[in-house]
């Protein structure tokens, strides 16, 4: 982070509205996902989207009335960039793999090898957004390590968002006997978003 001061502004307008422009969109009619350009975009909006709804919400209904407070504290807002990021590359390699998979089974869609250069492709473009080049750098080695494992026939189907979930319980910055208690809530909050978009994919798909 260097001597980079975090500020509110660091954390509204590029997050907030990633939020807020995604609920206005609920009412206008999608585009149709034909090419891997606007697969690309949508991965990497609707990652955004959950990854940011998710844990400010959580963050919002633990601290209450005292929300907007915590962020005059430096050291709280250094955690929240640094949760926001972390969660968000999960959350990218979560819907990166779940929408290629979906693709290979449901539209004989082959072309598996795209998935890495679309996920890079995203992470290239967030480098100009100031997301942490460790976090970058581990992103792409978790990716790599988890491409070894995939079962494409299978991904789409066997809980392909449990580890975005799991990363919102782990990054969010509030103390560990309280998130022990909301284990079950927080990880359901992530799944119940995640559903939305599996939705909004099927509707879109047009491969």
């Amino acid at each position: 982070m260097g001597k980079y001061k975090l500020t509110w502004k660091d954390l509204t307008w590029n997050d907030f509205k990633i939020y807020l422009f995604g609920l206005f969109k609920a009412f206008i009619p999608k585009k149709k996902i034909q090419t891997l350009d606007d697969l690309e975009t949508f991965i990497q909006n609707k990652s955004a989207w959950v990854s940011q709804v998710t844990l400010y919400s959580y963050l919002k209904t633990r601290m209450g009335t005292r929300y907007v407070l915590h962020f005059e504290n430096d050291e709280f807002m250094r955690s929240v960039n640094l949760a926001k990021w972390n969660i968000y590359a999960v959350a990218l390699q979560d819907l990166t793999f779940f929408t290629f998979s979906y693709l290979k089974v449901n539209h004989n869609y082959n072309e598996i090898d795209k998935a890495k250069e679309v996920f890079l492709k995203i992470l290239d473009d967030e480098v100009s957004n100031k997301m942490p080049l460790d976090i970058v750098e581990y992103a792409k080695k978790n990716f790599n390590k988890r491409l070894l494992d995939m079962n494409w026939d299978n991904y789409f189907k066997d809980l392909p968002f449990n580890p975005s979930a799991l990363s919102l319980y782990e990054w969010a910055p509030i103390a560990d006997e309280l998130k022990t208690l909301d284990r079950k809530i927080v990880l359901n909050s992530v799944i119940l978003k995640w559903d939305v978009v599996k939705k909004e994919f099927n509707d879109r798909i047009n491969f």
